[in-house]
């Protein structure tokens, strides 16, 4: 470790000690916080606490325990990503004791995360926030490299040698948007109905990219209508492939999904009421 990195680091530790401080005895008042947070899911199998794995909320639960005198703090997660599955915009939530400001606690927690965790826009919201119920809609972007192999590339994205008709696979992906019942595209423990806001498919150079807008994911959701789209891209479906599958509510494509590797969750917009919905599950 070079010198420029042991000063912030013993700064942290610094942080790390006063947060655990009860300020001469005085009670310390828990504060409801919200975060976003960036991950790379590559390592990860998944956002979720799983025993004798490594998972995102695993990770963020060590760093604030740490920063809590090993007492355990809950965060909890707008989203259940899935094993290899990325995250840009991520929101968390989690209820902190200690005496660091935000700005304080933010460097904190980074300077304790590993290098593929990162959490930004710290704030505090009201003590029943949980970001899940608050959440809007969510958007998720898969990834597809049109190109030859490409080892750097293909780390966060699905390569695809032949080419691929992305005016095609737009038109199709249109018959999704709207509230329908998406049995055929993923599971859920009770109602596969979900409301998607709109499906985007974009070309730039070799580079496509797949965005799929909508209030709440089945399980699997956006991976397996990706394998759909891009079959009927490489010529292999016709358009109409899709809304036949919605209709018959049968595993498209058998249940065939893209890798994971390609998915990232861009954003989760917040704004709805405080409540739990019925059977509301995430993309995975």
């Amino acid at each position: 470790m070079n010198v420029r990195e042991r000063a912030p680091r013993r700064a942290n530790a610094r942080m790390c000690r006063r947060s655990g401080d009860q300020d001469h005895g005085r009670e310390a008042v828990p504060v409801r916080y919200r975060a976003t947070v960036e991950y790379d899911g590559t390592d990860f199998a998944g956002f979720q606490l799983q025993p004798g794995t490594r998972t995102v909320q695993g990770e963020l639960e060590a760093a604030l325990a740490r920063l809590s005198d090993g007492a355990r703090r809950r965060v909890d997660g707008a989203g259940r990503t899935d094993a290899g599955v990325h995250a840009l915009g991520q929101v968390i939530a989690f209820t902190y004791t200690g005496r660091l400001s935000a700005a304080e606690l933010t460097g904190a927690i980074n300077a304790l995360l590993p290098s593929d965790v990162a959490l930004r826009d710290l704030r505090r919201v009201a003590a029943g926030f949980h970001p899940r119920h608050a959440a809007r809609y969510r958007e998720y972007r898969y990834t597809v490299w049109n190109g030859p192999r490409s080892p750097l590339r293909e780390r966060t994205a699905l390569g695809v040698r032949v080419p691929l008709d992305t005016a095609a696979m737009a038109r199709a992906g249109s018959a999704l948007e709207g509230r329908h019942d998406f049995s055929a595209f993923g599971s859920a423990d009770r109602q596969p109905v979900r409301t998607v806001h709109a499906v985007r498919v974009r070309r730039q150079g070799r580079l496509v990219t797949i965005d799929v807008t909508a209030d709440a994911f089945l399980r699997g959701m956006v991976r397996r209508i990706v394998a759909l789209l891009v079959e009927v891209g490489k010529g292999q479906l016709e358009e109409g492939a899709v809304p036949a599958a919605l209709a018959g509510r049968r595993p498209a494509l058998s249940g065939a999904a893209a890798p994971a590797k390609g998915l990232c969750l861009r954003r989760v917009v917040l704004g709805r009421p405080a409540r739990p919905p019925s059977g509301e599950h995430e993309e995975r």
